[in-house]
């Protein structure tokens, strides 16, 4: 007699499969990969834990639940992620959207709400969660995405058209600055940059470690990139704009003397909601943005 495969049971024995394999939320991965197969939401796995699946909703969970087992991360599985008030598309070009990076978007865009017109320039854009959802909240915006990746800038266009911010925002394939035109100026320059030290790659996470090596490596110390930005960037950046930047764990001192060193002397480093040093805000002594970013408070 074949077996018949409830949502309880599958939940059951998929969440005991996943722990096994070190999977960190095997009860949430499972219980998200089912509701993607049924179109559901979680509570309705609730509301009927002995409903049977058919067939072929068992074989496209159980494919789902072999990619898991292998450390594949959901969103790459489900080719989807949230992010602020939006759904992105993700696929292995781009990284993964993340929590801490919502407070930077959150907090740009209380820096820039009722500011008017703003240009924006986000590098390393990846799949323009940061750069879509500022041009989503900040109807007068208007926004360029460079990534290294063609495959990432595809994306971001795609998530453009997705968020109807398409006519508002172009992409362009570059190493950060290098195939922008000299003459472009920017008010924000935003990145979320590779920052892990190269050293501590082989250290990440499984599911870490399927992402993109490119943005993750941020050379031997982490830091390649800033130093990078700092050196190029202000000619991008006009005399009144800002510098924004994600930064990794114990870099906010060193990327604060950065800043500093480009002639950006009001910075203001904040922490996620973990309370580590995520976020770093720059801008010129004596500017509006340089008020406001000494203003901000912790979420």
């Amino acid at each position: 007699m074949q077996q018949v495969w409830t949502i309880l049971k599958l939940i059951n024995w998929t969440t005991q499969y996943f722990a096994s394999k070190g999977v960190e939320n095997p009860r949430l991965d499972a219980e998200v990969l089912l509701c993607a197969v049924l179109q559901c939401e979680r509570i309705q796995l609730y509301t009927n834990f002995e409903k049977p699946l058919e067939p072929e909703e068992l074989k496209t969970y159980r494919g789902y639940v072999a990619r898991r087992a292998a450390r594949e991360p959901v969103a790459y599985i489900l080719g989807h992620k949230g992010f602020l008030d939006h759904d992105f598309k993700v696929t292995r070009d781009t990284l993964i959207p993340r929590p801490e990076t919502e407070l930077l978007a959150e907090y740009l865009l209380d820096l820039n709400r009722d500011a008017g017109p703003r240009e924006i320039l986000d590098l390393g854009c990846g799949s323009g969660a940061i750069l879509l959802s500022l041009l989503a909240g900040l109807p007068e915006a208007r926004g360029l995405g460079v990534d290294i990746s063609a495959g990432a800038v595809s994306v971001t266009l795609e998530n453009a058209g997705r968020l109807g911010v398409e006519a508002r925002c172009a992409v362009l394939v570059s190493d950060l600055f290098s195939n922008i035109p000299e003459d472009e100026c920017f008010d924000v320059i935003v990145s979320n940059p590779p920052y892990i030290p190269r050293r501590d790659l082989a250290t990440l996470q499984a599911e870490v470690r399927q992402e993109p090596s490119g943005a993750l490596d941020g050379g031997e110390d982490g830091l390649d990139f800033y130093r990078r930005i700092l050196a190029d960037g202000p000619a991008y950046l006009q005399r009144e704009g800002m510098f924004a930047f994600e930064i990794g764990i114990y870099q906010g001192r060193a990327v604060r003397e950065l800043c500093q060193e480009a002639g950006y002397d009001k910075v203001r480093i904040l922490k996620d909601y973990g309370g580590i040093e995520r976020m770093v805000f720059a801008a010129k002594e004596g500017t509006s943005y340089g008020n406001k970013i000494m203003e901000l408070k912790e979420r």
